[in-house]
């Protein structure tokens, strides 16, 4: 075991002056971050195509490291190469696109592929395959080839793997973006059971919907942290949210025009079923 830098703690990424600059660019893709993630809450990480929520993904579980500044993941900092495996272990990624990343003859094998990687013995990676396939719900896909799978039931897989890790968080690189309507929902319920177990949930993203659930809101604006709050404060501003690039909530808009004609609603409300309830109480 490496040892971790000294008084970080291990249930906290902590990312301090970030710059990140990819090779060959005119411009940062980062440009000084400071921003902390806490274990046990989900975060949404919102913004236009490059404004660096992948970037800054990739930096959280030491995929790339920074050209400046520095990311502490679970107390490992990410720059040095020695504890390269022990930030993957901690802070485990699943991509937007499954077929990257699986690479297992069958889910089971696939699953099992970062515990083996661990050295485990082979009764804990048993426990941990089993443990993770049923809480992806994919116990039954055990023996099926992944690239035979549906594109939902991949990202299941996906995600079955890094819970396998039992890493403290689990970052997801817009991971529900390519899925249909029911599979979006599966995934976004076992990353709330996730989270509930006491796993930090970072979910990039760009279906504000999908950030309403969230403890903390985080958008991107040209590498930089443009907002950052709850919910309520960042998703219930239209305007601003144009003003960065992003379709507001249809149900902010509507709240937005009740209030300007003259109608008090609560504060928060970000879905249908809140607005109904409030129109018909």
């Amino acid at each position: 075991m490496t040892p971790m830098v000294s008084g970080a703690p291990p249930g906290i990424i902590s990312v301090e002056g970030l710059r990140y600059v990819y090779e060959g660019a005119d411009s940062p893709a980062l440009d000084g971050i400071d921003i902390e993630f806490s274990r046990g809450k989900s975060y949404a990480l919102l913004g236009r195509n490059g404004s660096g929520k992948s970037t800054l993904a990739r930096c959280l579980n030491g995929l790339i490291v920074p050209t400046a500044g520095r990311v502490v993941s679970c107390g490992h900092d990410t720059s040095r190469e020695a504890l390269s495996n022990e930030v993957a272990r901690s802070v485990a990624l699943v991509f937007q696109n499954p077929d990257t990343q699986l690479v297992g003859a069958t889910v089971e094998e696939e699953v099992a592929f970062g515990p083996e990687n661990l050295g485990l013995p082979s009764d804990r990676i048993r426990a941990r395959v089993d443990e993770a396939m049923e809480r992806a719900g994919v116990t039954d896909l055990a023996e099926r080839q992944p690239h035979r799978l549906s594109q939902g039931q991949k990202q299941l897989v996906a995600i079955a793997g890094a819970i396998a890790m039992e890493p403290d968080f689990l970052v997801s690189d817009e991971s529900t973006s390519m899925l249909d309507y029911s599979s979006r929902q599966r995934v976004l319920e076992l990353f709330e059971e996730l989270r509930s177990s006491g796993m930090g949930i970072i979910h990039v993203t760009h279906f504000l919907e999908e950030a309403v659930t969230a403890d903390e809101v985080v958008v991107l604006e040209s590498g930089a942290v443009a907002e950052r709050g709850s919910p309520s404060s960042v998703l219930g501003n239209p305007e601003r949210l144009r003003a960065l690039g992003l379709e507001p909530l249809p149900v902010s808009v509507v709240t937005r025009e009740l209030e300007r004609i003259g109608h008090r609603l609560p504060r928060g409300v970000l879905t249908a079923g809140e607005l109904v309830a409030w129109l018909y109480a």
